[in-house]
């Protein structure tokens, strides 16, 4: 738990997000990437070959895109919380709205609701506009047994 809070204080002062990242592989494997815009935390992910799963059109897959808009959620809770620990998921409702074309992705998380048990979260995903999602998204994390790195 001590290792996952200096993590996520280092990336508050340095505005490197990239070590919490890493924390979940498989964020680091479809390249996940994190800036911060003032109060906002914009998610990227990057074009990458192998997140395509329509080679005709081509368009990311699917499973990649709610992924990326799942662990958006979750990395935006472990940022907001006052003690950082990551979040279990409990549900993913995810609305897909238009192909996500071969290209960076964008994600944006709202936490709608953090109570003492469970987070509420929205998450829209775009390429192009953030007018035009490509993806939208409802997640619930419970955060009375969060899971923590020792």
């Amino acid at each position: 738990m001590a290792q996952l809070r200096e993590i996520v204080a280092h990336a508050h002062q340095s505005g490197d997000y990239q070590p919490v990242i890493e924390i979940i592989p498989y964020a680091k494997i479809i390249g996940v990437c994190c800036e911060r815009f003032g109060e906002e935390m914009i998610f990227r992910l990057p074009k990458n070959p192998d997140n395509i799963g329509n080679p005709t059109l081509p368009a990311i897959h699917g499973g990649v895109i709610a992924s990326f808009m799942e662990l958006t959620a979750a990395f935006e809770l472990t940022l907001q919380l006052d003690q950082p620990a990551l979040a279990k998921i409990i549900d993913f409702s995810v609305d897909y709205m238009r192909a996500g074309r071969d290209r960076d992705t964008f994600a944006i998380c709202t936490i709608e609701r953090q109570g003492r048990r469970v987070g509420n979260c929205s998450i829209i995903a775009w390429q192009d506009k953030r007018s035009e999602p490509i993806a939208s998204a409802r997640a619930h994390f419970l955060l009375d047994s969060l899971t923590a790195l020792e």
